[in-house]
């Protein structure tokens, strides 16, 4: 299926309708992730989640969102984009059903769980749809990939808002609830905004790697979060994350010697494709922390109920909308690729390193806001270029294995990024609730180490990206 249809293969405004229902998805598919931030204190106490197990809630959905994606991207490319995407949708929403009447912590895991393989469908579906309606005109395809690219962080910044609304005048289930109309307007929009396209030649599907790679990426989820609790010396932690290890080094030989693999290696020859890749999974590793981490010091520390807490967040929703749309495709122009990649995450890992300073008696003009808003023009600076030049990189009728394995890039970088800082901030004090100054310096810790995440990222963006796509 070529992903570069010419824009006139449907009317003007046929194609941006069909943006507007994309750049949605994305934005929902993302606020799943961050829309539970604000709720967590509530559904801990209602479900008896445990502080180490709490971010359970996030992980379950990221793991099998990220585990799953290339699974999805590929039965994109076999089935066609549309059909995907609108079953991504029927999943999603009865993942969110069940998340929404969960009464116990593993009927909620288990909610989220089928969320995240509903955004699996999604996620790669809609860049592939993106790049069918856009993908002949250049000019209008940067326009497209930057409401596109602004609709991920804003849906992350908006979801921690729009949670403390629902949390605090109805209540915690309603965060899932919330999909479920949603779900329904996008499907009645789905044929008149999205063009058909036709199946790939290939039918067959690499189920067996997909179940591989996200029982590898689950395991070792699970060690670097357990691993607090249980001990890091514990042999129980070691065999869990030797099994992570195994079972993705499984999954790679598969796709090196399968007829039909759900990844084909080669494509990571394309210039740029595999640095590109990197600088997503290392910005997902250093924001998705970020925002966690911020929220429960707001509420935690400076003692802010839900509403306000969301509505703190709002400057950086605004500032990375507007980065992204405005400001981020000038600096692509006026820099290229591994010029403004690494510019945002400098600016990202300054963010985190200001945010680090916190106080146990600060206050949010201080200590959050300017820091906050540092970052977020980190994240807006650095989100398109790498996101572009990993889909444009690919070959055209490999657009929907392409936009797979950047949002794994991306959705994995936050899974480990979040367990890994986790693990940081608990062992700096983050799991002595009720102490501000050992819950700040906990999550002082981990802002530091996502500041070395993001740091690590520029790095490496200046080290192998050659920008020639954009």
């Amino acid at each position: 299926m070529s992903v570069h249809t010419p824009p006139e293969a449907g009317p003007q405004n046929r194609r941006w309708l069909g943006l507007a229902v994309i750049a949605a998805a994305q934005f929902m598919v993302i606020m799943d992730t961050s829309i539970i931030g604000v709720a967590l204190p509530e559904m801990q106490r209602d479900l008896g989640f445990t502080p180490e197990n709490l971010s359970w809630v996030f992980n379950a959905y990221v793991v099998a969102f990220g585990g799953l994606l290339l699974l999805g991207g590929k039965i994109s490319d076999v089935l066609g984009a549309r059909t995907v995407f609108a079953a991504g949708w029927v999943v999603l929403g009865a993942g969110s059903l069940v998340a929404a009447v969960a009464g116990d912590v593993g009927t909620e895991l288990a909610g989220r769980a089928v969320q995240g393989a509903g955004a699996a469908l999604i996620a790669p579906a809609a860049l592939t749809l993106l790049m069918m309606l856009f993908g002949g005109n250049p000019r209008e395809l940067t326009k497209a990939l930057a409401l596109y690219g602004a609709a991920a962080p804003a849906g992350g910044t908006a979801g921690v808002f729009l949670g403390g609304v629902i949390t605090e005048y109805l209540s915690w289930p309603w965060v899932f609830a919330i999909n479920l109309p949603i779900a329904v307007v996008i499907l009645a929009l789905v044929p008149a905004s999205m063009p058909g396209g036709r199946a790939g030649a290939s039918r067959r599907v690499d189920v067996v790697g997909a179940v591989t790679v996200t029982a590898g990426l689950a395991a070792l989820v699970y060690a670097v979060v357990q691993a607090p609790e249980v001990g890091w010396g514990a042999a129980r932690t070691w065999w869990v994350l030797g099994a992570g290890v195994l079972l993705i080094a499984v999954f790679v030989a598969q796709q090196a010697r399968g007829r039909d693999p759900l990844v084909r290696l080669g494509i990571f020859r394309a210039p740029d494709l595999a640095a590109a890749n990197l600088a997503q999974l290392l910005l997902g590793a250093a924001w998705i922390p970020m925002w966690f981490f911020l929220n429960l010091y707001l509420q935690q520390v400076l003692g802010l109920t839900a509403f306000p807490s969301g509505a703190a967040l709002l400057p950086m929703t605004l500032l990375i909308m507007v980065g992204m749309v405005l400001l981020a495709p000038r600096v692509l122009a006026a820099l290229g690729v591994r010029a403004a990649t690494v510019t945002g995450l400098v600016l990202l890992a300054a963010g985190m390193a200001w945010l680090a300073m916190i106080d146990p008696d600060g206050s949010y003009a201080v200590d959050v806001l300017p820091a906050s808003l540092v970052a977020a023009l980190g994240m807006s600076l650095a989100f398109i270029p790498t996101l572009g030049t990993a889909i444009s990189a690919a070959p055209p009728e490999e657009g929907g294995l392409a936009s797979g394995i950047v949002n794994t890039s991306y959705q994995i970088g936050s899974a480990l990024g979040l367990a890994v800082m986790t693990a940081v901030a608990a062992a700096a004090g983050a799991d002595r609730l009720g102490d501000p100054v050992a819950l700040t310096d906990g999550y002082a810790a981990a802002f530091v180490g996502a500041a070395v995440v993001a740091a690590v990222g520029a790095l490496a963006s200046a080290a192998l990206l050659r920008g020639r796509a954009s």
